[in-house]
């Protein structure tokens, strides 16, 4: 991914964060297969880990055989037009966040290991119902589990890019998010004024 050094982010705690708050990433694999999937990211000591899962009817997951896989979160993003610029020679452009991590998917066979996983995606997206998956039978969890193919992600590389207008400077930064306020597109303006240029 292009991005040039002043968009990229560094602080691993906000990018955990934007991680987890933009969880359903798409997973790209060789011979640009392409899966749309919920994850589940977290650290083990310094090491970031992407878990997921796929239906085994979905055939990409036979591409995992130890090579890297891309893995695409995108957040907040917006046009941003040239009327919101204090300097009137500007042209349109896009705002936007996303970050793509690296690294070679393990499968997870171990009926224990899967469930765990299972019930803390369950947890994490809706705690309410969690007392409700843990009563499921034993037998109905077992089918359910044989049907998808649970796996890891230990990251080995990450590109960021937080294209906020920061080339522009602090004043039209702020003009952009004001805007952007108004548009509607809170997260992305509180994204921009968090990111101003000293």
């Amino acid at each position: 991914m292009y991005s040039p050094p002043y968009n990229r982010i560094e602080d691993r705690a906000e990018l955990l964060q934007f991680l987890q708050a933009n969880n359903f990433p798409v997973i790209i694999t060789r011979g640009l297969q392409a899966s749309h999937l919920p994850a589940s990211v977290h650290e083990t000591g310094s090491q970031l880990v992407v878990d997921m899962h796929m239906a085994r009817a979905n055939r990409q997951w036979q591409a995992f055989d130890g090579t890297e896989v891309l893995i695409v979160f995108t957040g907040p993003h917006a046009y941003i037009s040239p009327r919101w610029y204090e300097d009137k020679e500007r042209v349109p452009t896009w705002n936007y966040t996303a970050a793509h991590l690296y690294g070679v998917p393990e499968i997870i066979e171990d009926l224990s290991h899967k469930h765990a996983g299972m019930r803390s995606l369950v947890g994490a997206m809706d705690p309410q119902w969690l007392p409700q998956f843990d009563a499921l039978s034993p037998q109905y969890v077992e089918r359910m589990l044989g049907g998808i193919v649970n796996f890891r992600i230990p990251v080995t590389r990450i590109d960021t890019r937080w294209k906020l207008s920061q080339n522009r400077g602090r004043r039209e930064m702020e003009l952009i998010a004001a805007e952007l306020q108004k548009e509607g597109q809170s997260a992305l303006a509180a994204l921009t004024l968090k990111h101003l240029v000293k």
